[in-house]
């Protein structure tokens, strides 16, 4: 639809259309104009006369939303009717003249681009904001306002799993206030860090661009933080220009990093140590960043004081978490306490290797102390493989297991204070071919985009693991994969070598969940990470093959992981925080 009512507008020579009588800008600009956003709410500053009223608004705000002011002609004075609560948004404003736009000639991509339709289509805009940690919308009001011609949501959907990979937000000034100019906006554009589809932001970015061309707009307007350099970097590309245009915010919580400047150490943290810094912090616990590049930390509150490493603390005793690192005792011991899990021989002898081998089809090689998937090869059927795997996963550690290869979904199950908190599936990388680039080429565009959403957590590294995964599936690293033709990379599912993570925590079957927990008391370890594999996420058949005494919980996210890590460690602040599970 879009595409004809753009050519249309081409037809009449990129001009704005004429408008039908009941639109808007045939009367006056009205005044205080807010419109309701479901995350917060958008202040046109042009409709406000007086600056002190546009700032009792701005203070009005709802708790957990996050209220706009945008084209603010004189933002300091402002400011000065509430200095201690308001402050100018540290962003950049980009303008696209829609005059001067471009359509993109159709390409092949695994996704399509739509409206929104449904509730669950909202559920899914709130977990792609989670994850993205922006502010999630009001479900109830923006299913109610889902016809309201001033806001557009535009989704983009993954063609083979109907998974919302994608959201943007987009204004219509003259639905809004009849903008005499005939302007629109782009707002809250997220996409999932883990699409394996390139292109997504540009796409949706040029479908609200299309759309407000098609209803005669003559420009779209975006505000971007001044040092998101690749949202910039799309902008520019696209040929955004920047503008003289100011923002107005409220001190709150949500805005804190915005007009407090840098935490002295906490930007140095990775993102799994963040986390919890971060809700210790808005708990009023002090931290100090001991070795801020290690990821630890201290946290003091009142007389107790505990040094955490990530989520690993010193209520973790030396001997549980040795208990964990060593692959061949965590196994052993969960057996005992008749837990399911595969069977499992040390590497070094060749002939035990090789009946084992016969025995079991395929096996998994790894190291006996490691983390972060390094030196892991899995599905490994011939000696010369697991010869090779071995060597390998020699350069890691010293000692190397074989151990039974098991077909499952890979499972993380975070267990805090011997509950689960958390059950994520993690799959391993995927790339999807466009018909031009190599294998190679697809799992660098797709690396860069991990990274770039995980601070640098998470990469698919190019070695002869990953050359071996794509070669049984028929191809190289060289090879061009034809067009949404998906291939798995790693067989691995370990986040920090590309895989993905889907959170399950609702659907855990309660077989599975009580041997997490039995797990974790079998090993007296207040805070783990167990890797199940099972055949379905909501039936009873497992086995466990790891334990993590350091998980990453910011993998788990909407899940409140660091919320229950605080309170583990300093149960009164729970009444401190306001949670309401207190």
């Amino acid at each position: 639809m879009i595409r004809r009512e753009l050519a249309r507008a081409r037809r009449a020579g990129n001009q704005p259309l004429h408008l039908p009588a009941r639109q808007p800008e045939a009367a006056a600009m009205p005044e205080n104009v807010v419109v309701e956003c479901g995350w917060g709410r958008w202040l046109p500053a042009q409709t406000w006369r007086d600056p002190a009223a546009l700032a009792t608004a701005l203070l009005q705000e709802r708790p957990g939303q996050r209220d706009i002011a945008f084209y603010v002609e004189k933002p300091q004075v402002v400011v000065a009717s509430a200095p201690q609560q308001l402050f100018l948004d540290p962003s950049d404003a980009f303008r696209l003249h829609l005059s001067a736009y471009r359509t993109q000639r159709a390409a092949r991509r695994g996704f399509n681009l739509r409206r929104l339709r449904t509730r669950a289509d909202v559920a899914a805009v709130n977990a792609l904001y989670r994850t993205r940690r922006m502010v999630p919308v009001d479900p109830q009001r923006v299913w109610r306002e889902r016809a309201n011609r001033t806001v557009t949501y535009a989704l983009a959907e993954d063609c083979s799993t109907g998974e919302v990979i994608g959201v943007a937000m987009g204004l219509d000034h003259v639905e809004a206030f009849g903008d005499p100019q005939h302007g629109s906006s782009l707002w809250a554009l997220a996409v999932a860090p883990q699409a394996t589809h390139p292109g997504v932001g540009e796409a949706l970015v040029r479908y609200l661009a299309e759309h407000y061309l098609a209803r005669g707009r003559a420009w779209m307007d975006v505000s971007v933080l001044h040092d998101n350099q690749q949202a910039i970097a799309l902008y520019n590309k696209l040929g955004f220009q920047r503008i003289p245009a100011f923002a107005l915010k409220r001190r709150n919580a949500i805005n804190e990093a915005l007009f407090t400047g840098p935490s002295e150490g906490l930007d140095g943290l990775n993102p799994y140590a963040r986390l919890i810094v971060d809700e210790a912090v808005r708990r009023g616990i002090h931290a100090d960043v001991i070795d801020a590049e290690a990821g630890y930390f201290r946290l003091t509150l009142g007389g107790r004081s505990i040094v955490c490493r990530e989520s690993l603390s010193e209520l973790t005793s030396a001997v549980a978490m040795s208990r964990c690192q060593d692959k061949r005792v965590t196994l052993k011991l969960l057996a005992a306490a008749g837990l399911a899990v595969p069977a499992q021989i040390d590497a070094d002898d060749a002939a035990a290797r090789q009946a084992f081998l016969s025995a079991h089809a395929a096996v998994v090689v790894k190291p006996v102390e490691g983390e972060q998937g390094k030196g892991i090869s899995v599905n490994l059927s011939s000696a010369d493989e697991v010869a090779a795997a071995i060597e390998r996963a020699h350069a890691f550690c010293e000692h190397v297991v074989v151990e039974q290869y098991c077909e499952g979904e890979d499972l993380r199950i975070v267990v805090i204070d011997f509950r689960v908190v958390a059950a994520a599936v993690r799959r391993p990388p995927v790339v999807v071919g466009d018909g031009v680039s190599t294998v190679r080429a697809l799992i660098e565009k797709q690396s860069r985009r991990r990274a770039a959403a995980t601070g640098g957590e998470s990469r698919i590294p190019i070695d002869d693991e990953t050359g071996r995964c794509v070669r049984t599936q028929g191809w190289t690293l060289d090879s061009v994969l034809p067009a949404d033709t998906r291939l798995r990379v790693r067989n691995t599912a370990n986040l920090h070598t590309g895989g993905t993570i889907h959170d399950v925590t609702a659907e855990l079957h309660p077989t599975l969940r009580a041997s997490a927990e039995k797990a974790a008391r079998v090993l007296d370890i207040p805070v783990t990470g167990l890797d199940f594999l099972v055949p379905v996420v909501d039936g009873p058949d497992y086995v466990i093959i790891e334990a993590n005494e350091r998980p990453g919980l910011a993998n788990h996210e909407p899940q409140p992981t660091a919320e229950r890590f605080v309170d583990m460690l300093f149960p009164r602040s729970r009444a401190i925080s306001g949670d309401p599970q207190a």
